[in-house]
């Protein structure tokens, strides 16, 4: 956990941020332990399976380790690469994935797990959607990715702007019914962008594509602008800027509870409606 916060728009929720020891882009993914919200359903205009980079010859540990704790597994192919699939408690669907490609990022490590099966980043996202074109024409024309590869109604698009964590698929279903959102599924996905400037470049590109976008929002971390893509999922661009430890140090990076600046004079009060860790 690299930060412990509060959602934006309702401050009795938390929001936690997980990823490597710095909040690495590309390693980041956050939570809103809404309770009682009901399990959701992945579906057609959803962000459905989150794929993760792991090193050759991890699966047998990562196994395991995942059915120690009752979680079962299926393993498979997708695009000639290794995926080790499961869900999450409240049903999220997860994939562990070793790339065709090395990946050279270095992981977070702890005393249970070494470098060599340690989790590296995010490899994919993959989207369900009922018709592809549309979002591809936000892909390639907005975002700057390419379409490299397909397989059946799978497509791989990759940008070559960074080496890992770049890349989306998409899963064509004419007929999957629409996700609904609650626990267990996606709410949006972030595209990470290096600072404002080129955060703003890609608004003017999303106005002039006819797409509704936000204003650019302070989300203290960093910089945001959402959209909602012509088959149905939420994307926000995202800033590296300022990081996690602009009210942090490194070391302390998701030990205290950090409010939003509009909030910290009502900590008492938020604080006494969080459930307690």
């Amino acid at each position: 956990m690299v930060k412990k916060t509060v959602n934006f728009d309702d401050p009795g929720t938390y929001h936690f941020y997980f990823g490597d020891e710095q909040g690495t882009p590309g390693t980041i993914i956050t939570f809103f332990p809404w309770e009682g919200i009901g399990k959701g359903r992945n579906g057609a205009g959803m962000a459905t399976h989150t794929g993760y980079s792991v090193p050759k010859g991890s699966f047998s540990f990562w196994k395991e380790r995942l059915e120690k704790q009752g979680i079962s597994t299926t393993e498979n192919e997708i695009f000639g690469e290794k995926v080790l699939s499961f869900n999450d408690p409240d049903g999220m669907q997860l994939q562990l994935i070793i790339p065709n490609k090395e990946d050279s990022r270095s992981p977070w490590t702890t005393n249970d797990i070494s470098s060599e099966v340690a989790i590296r980043g995010f490899h994919n996202v993959t989207l369900t959607l009922r018709s592809a074109d549309a979002t591809s024409k936000v892909l390639t024309d907005i975002l700057g990715y390419s379409v490299v590869k397909q397989e059946g109604n799978r497509y791989r698009f990759e940008t070559d702007t960074i080496g890992t964590a770049n890349i989306i698929d998409i899963i064509e279903s004419p007929n999957a019914p629409y996700g609904n959102n609650a626990a267990g599924t996606n709410h949006h996905i972030a595209f990470r962008v290096k600072d404002d400037n080129i955060l703003m470049q890609i608004r003017e590109k999303v106005v002039e594509a006819g797409l509704s976008i936000t204003p650019k929002i302070d989300r203290d971390y960093f910089f945001s602008l959402y959209f909602r893509e012509p088959g149905g999922v939420l994307f926000e661009i995202a800033t590296d800027n300022p990081g996690f430890t602009v009210d942090e140090s490194l070391e302390e990076l998701g030990s205290k509870l950090k409010l939003p600046t509009q909030y910290e004079k009502m900590r008492e009060q938020i604080e006494s409606v969080l459930p307690e860790l």
